[in-house]
This record gives structure tokens, C-alpha cells and sequence, in this order.
């Protein structure tokens, strides 16, 4: 691809050109909020709780080549044409808008499976280009990552998330309904070998299958320095599955590790991060091993701190994992004969995240399960 045309992103229109106001006639979603919203286009991503975005999720596409039981359905999902994608240019203007107008400090790109985009490495090399001190991860499952590492890491991509849930094959074909664990390791030493640092692990248990796996796993990666984190499992199923009774929880997690380590609160400020972390010894043991971390979304949620903003891969503002209201960005940068111009853009973005509700209904005080609703999205098309 042409990788001058991707770093220096989109032509902007004029302000006021056609086609540049959200709205029904050109497909988006009518601005929240936007009468009561404080500030300019460069006062950041601010809600009306106070919170302000600074973590960045950018889905590049919703394809995946595993079909995770809590994610996909076995026979996969209708996958979004091409032309519905955000193109390397855009992504590129979205990621600008964001790190040098909004106030965006972090920036993780996600799936899908990321690595299936062809033009992965020219975008990651446009982007470190333009911000060359932006924190910049990816978020994969591993098939492939070996013969793309360094390329990944000599682009300036900064770091890895490797989604791996076991070290046994049998339980790994029953989770993602692909034989690919070995791929996956492959990648991970790969990626560990072209400086892709630290390389954190996440892992979802799933009764049954997988939970009598979790000491095992985190000791594999404490021996090699990896982070390995815990998530529990989110109702973001394709096929609409989860259940609260049948997830493992973040006390259950607790649990299952305290028989073989003991887990002592890290004393480093969380900020804002999703995952509680725990410095890990073995029983007995002054020796500090490492650390693990457990994102409990559901049952120890951290809404009133949440920093992120989603975009998914086709260019709609998701202002929480969870939300069922997405604003389009991209009929806005493809509105008209000409794009729309960076303070348009940049103006609904903001709103909506300003539009962003309090929490998502699951385990907080007054907020039962009854309030929530569970997306028509499946993580694989949300990014994330």
C-alpha cells in the first residue's frame, strides 16, 4: 500500500461543507448531550460523571480465525464487507484527532484478530511515525503472531496482549474449536524475542473446561516473565449464552490460585487500569514471583474510574464495552464529496462519550441485573 498517502491520512474539507452535520439524512446516530457538553474540540473526551478518556481501543476488523465458545458461534459470523471498514488513512486521521486534540495518551488496536489485516505493519509503522512517543499495543490471539513479530515490532509497536486460556491442546481445541495452541506459543516466544514488552497473557476460565488450569498457567508465565491476567467471563457471546451462575468469578479465581501462591494487593495505584493486580509468592516465601491481574467486569466492576473510548472497526463510537448506543464516526469522514472537517469529527466523538452512562448495570449498588441489557454485538465485533 502506499504508506505516504496513509501517514499523511485524509484531506479535511472546509468547515460547513456538505454533508459534514451528524444527523438522519447521512446515517448517524443524533448527537447526545450535545446542548449540556462543556468545551472546545480540545477539551478532551469528558462525560458527565467527570471521567475523561485517555485509553484509546481501535478495532481493525471484526474477522477472527479461532471461534471462542464465549465469544463466536462454531459456525463464525456474516463478516463486514471491506468498503464498511475504516481504510489505513482513516484510522490514521481517528488516531491523530485523538492522541493531539482529545486528549488520548494510550492507544490499543484490537479485533477481530488484528493480525488477519493485511496492512497491520503499514499502519502501526504510520502511526509511530506521526506519534512517536505514543504507547501503542495490540490485542491478539496469537495464530501467526511468529512470522509477523518482529515485522510488528520493527513497525514501532510497543507491546503485546495474547489471548491464550490453557497450556493443554485438548482444552484449548474445546474453547477456540481451532488446533492451533501450538501457534500460539510460537507466537508468544516470537514476539518475546523481537523485545515486544511486556507481553501480558489474558485468560478466561470457563467452568468445566479450563479452571483447574489457572495455577499451571500462571506459574508457566511468572517462569518467563510474562503477565498473565484473568478476565472474567462477560456476557458478549454471540450466541447469547452467558449465564451469572455459570461464569467463574473473580473470588472463585482468587481461590483456585491461593492453593498453590499467595496473592498480596500490589501497593502501585491501579489508575484507572481494568485488571486489580497481586504481587504472587509462593506460600512461605519472601520471594516476589511476579504479579497477576483480575479484570472482574462483572462482579467487581470498575465503571466509576473507566479512562476508555471504542471505536470499532467500522468506525462507531463505543462509549462503554457494554453500551447498546453507538454514534457513527465514519459516514461523518466519508460524508459528501469531500471528508468532514477535524472539528466536526472531533465534536462527535466527544459526544458521545459525553453521552456515556454511569455504569453498566452489573454488580454495582441500585443498579441490578435487571438494568442491563446485553449488546447484539459479540466482543469479536466490538473490539476489545
Amino acid at each position: 500500500m502506499n504508506t505516504e498517502r496513509v501517514s499523511l491520512g485524509m484531506p479535511a474539507a472546509a468547515p460547513g461543507a456538505p454533508g459534514t452535520v451528524g444527523g438522519p439524512a447521512d446515517g448517524a446516530a443524533p448527537r447526545p448531550g450535545a446542548a449540556s457538553r462543556p468545551g472546545a474540540p480540545g477539551s478532551g473526551l469528558v462525560d458527565q460523571f467527570g471521567r475523561v478518556a485517555t485509553d484509546m481501543r481501535l478495532s481493525l476488523t471484526d474477522k477472527c480465525n479461532l471461534r471462542c465458545s464465549y465469544c463466536m458461534p462454531a459456525e463464525g459470523l456474516a463478516w463486514l464487507a471491506k468498503a464498511k471498514l475504516l481504510t489505513a488513512a482513516e484510522i490514521v486521521r481517528l488516531v491523530g484527532l485523538g492522541v493531539d486534540r482529545l486528549g488520548v495518551r494510550e492507544l490499543r488496536l484490537t479485533g477481530g484478530e488484528p493480525l488477519v489485516r493485511a496492512d497491520l505493519v503499514e499502519i502501526i509503522a504510520a502511526l509511530r511515525r506521526n506519534h512517536p512517543s505514543l504507547p501503542i499495543s495490540l490485542t491478539t490471539n496469537g495464530v501467526g503472531l511468529a512470522g509477523k513479530a518482529q515485522a510488528l515490532a520493527d513497525a514501532g509497536l510497543s507491546r503485546l496482549n495474547v489471548s491464550m486460556d490453557t497450556l493443554h491442546h485438548d482444552a484449548f481445541l474445546q474453547l477456540t474449536r481451532r488446533p492451533f495452541l501450538d501457534q500460539v506459543l510460537a507466537g508468544i516466544e516470537a514476539a518475546d524475542a523481537a523485545g515486544l514488552r511486556p507481553i501480558k497473557v489474558n485468560a478466561v476460565l470457563l467452568r468445566g473446561v479450563n479452571e483447574g488450569h489457572a495455577a499451571e498457567l500462571l506459574g508457566w508465565c511468572l517462569e518467563r516473565g510474562y503477565e498473565l491476567r484473568f478476565i472474567e467471563q462477560m456476557p458478549l457471546d454471540a450466541d447469547h449464552g452467558w449465564t451469572r451462575d455459570g461464569m467463574i468469578t473473580a473470588a472463585e479465581i482468587r481461590e483456585l490460585l491461593a492453593a498453590s501462591f499467595e496473592l498480596v494487593p500490589d501497593p502501585r495505584a491501579r489508575d484507572g487500569a481494568p485488571a486489580e493486580r497481586f504481587e504472587v509468592r509462593r506460600h512461605g516465601s519472601p520471594t516476589l514471583l511476579g504479579t497477576v491481574g483480575i479484570i472482574a467486569s462483572v462482579t467487581e466492576p470498575f465503571c466509576a474510574d473507566c479512562r476508555r473510548t471504542r471505536i470499532t472497526a467500522e468506525g462507531k463510537v463505543m462509549s462503554c464495552l457494554f453500551s447498546r448506543t453507538e454514534v457513527d464516526l465514519l459516514a461523518l469522514l466519508r460524508a459528501g464529496s469531500s471528508p468532514a472537517d477535524d472539528d466536526a469529527v472531533a465534536e462527535r466523538w466527544q459526544d458521545a462519550m459525553w453521552a456515556k452512562p454511569r455504569a453498566h448495570g452489573m454488580g454495582h449498588p441500585g443498579l441490578g441485573d435487571a438494568d442491563f441489557v446485553q449488546p447484539d454485538r459479540s466482543m469479536s465485533a466490538i473490539g476489545g
